[in-house]
């Protein structure tokens, strides 16, 4: 026991060790870089249509009697036959094209530099008989955050290309900000919309430092500069005008929103309250009842579809970071269970 006692001894120190230098290595790498420009992404394009086709084959191949699937075959060659004959003939124009595009937003709705991107890119081919379609999901966030996703998704409106909006799960406050841009706006039954309100809120501990003889100096330039605050002493003057920001902020998101919907209601939806899909038909939040996925593959018999993302490239402290965490892991997993063997036999 004393032999198994020693070795994991031995282990554990190898251990601390070999995290140590990578550690090191890793903070090596991070100041070295963090004066260098950050790696750009790149575009990436994944065909759906194919997708959908192939998995329809795959299970008509598994579900369907060589017979049956024979014969599907051969009425699929004939009408392949029949559309390529045009000789002589004017050209049919081409298959109207789908973009999709997802949104997972976060409060400071990080993903906006990767919608950008991807708007970017669409807009540099994409027609008027083509169509965006935006996954998104979105519970809101800042103002300044989503005010800018709103903005990106108004440049396919602005270039005359129709806009749909599928909310799966919920686009409340900034996320419907960005849903209300769209020429449709479809959702899932029980999604969740609306949200049309803004709050802020923030401790005050002046009491505390008070009761503990602990000053607190805030020097501004400015009558307005800051209102309320955290540490120093609000005042009624500070609060007033702090409700005033939020009310004035309240009537820019009723405007926009009315602005994109005119059909809606605001003295009845900008209440803050929030509607599952159902009921935010009713009050004409949303256009149709609908999954992405329902819309999506009725969608794939008139138009080619395009699953557009844009990929962030990690830079090397981020991959270096991953693999010092993987590594350690690991032999702290060996470790542990070198001790589990000895603990075992003793």
């Amino acid at each position: 026991m004393e032999f198994l006692a020693e070795y994991g001894l031995f282990i554990a120190k190898v251990v601390t060790v070999v995290v140590a230098v990578l550690i090191l290595v890793a903070g090596i790498v991070a100041i070295n870089s963090r004066h260098k420009k950050s790696v750009a992404g790149h575009i990436e394009v994944k065909n759906l249509s194919k997708h959908y086709t192939e998995v329809k084959d795959t299970l008509r191949n598994a579900v369907l009697d060589k017979e049956t699937l024979k014969a599907l075959h051969k009425e699929e060659k004939k009408q392949e036959k029949q559309a390529h004959k045009k000789t002589g003939e004017e050209s049919e124009p081409r298959r109207s094209r789908l973009y999709v595009v997802d949104f997972h937003g976060d409060i400071k709705a990080s993903q906006v530099d990767s919608l950008r991107e991807e708007i970017t890119a669409i807009l540099s081919i994409a027609e008027p008989q083509d169509e965006v379609v935006v996954r998104l999901e979105s519970a809101g966030g800042v103002v300044h955050g989503y005010g800018l996703a709103a903005a990106q998704l108004n440049r396919v409106r602005d270039k005359g290309i129709p806009l749909t909006i599928s909310v799966d799960k919920v686009a409340a406050s900034g996320g419907y900000m960005m849903a209300c841009v769209a020429n449709k706006i479809i959702a899932a039954p029980f999604a969740i919309l609306g949200s049309i309100g803004v709050v802020a809120q923030l401790p005050n501990l002046h009491r505390l430092l008070k009761k503990h003889e602990i000053d607190f100096e805030l020097h501004t330039a400015g009558e307005y500069k800051r209102t309320l605050t955290v540490f120093g002493e609000n005042t009624d003057q500070g609060r007033k005008k702090f409700i005033d920001d939020l009310e004035d902020t309240h009537e820019l998101f009723k405007a926009f929103v009315q602005e994109h919907r005119p059909v809606l209601d605001m003295d009845k939806i900008a209440t803050g309250e929030i509607w599952f899909g159902r009921r935010a038909q009713a009050v004409n939040l949303v256009d149709e009842l609908k999954t992405s996925d329902e819309y999506l593959t009725v969608k794939v018999d008139e138009a080619d579809i395009y699953h557009v993302v844009y990929e962030h490239k990690k830079s090397l402290p981020e991959k270096l970071g991953i693999a010092v965490q993987t590594a350690a892991d690991r032999l702290l997993l060996r470790w542990l269970q070198t001790l589990q063997w000895g603990r075992f036999f003793s």
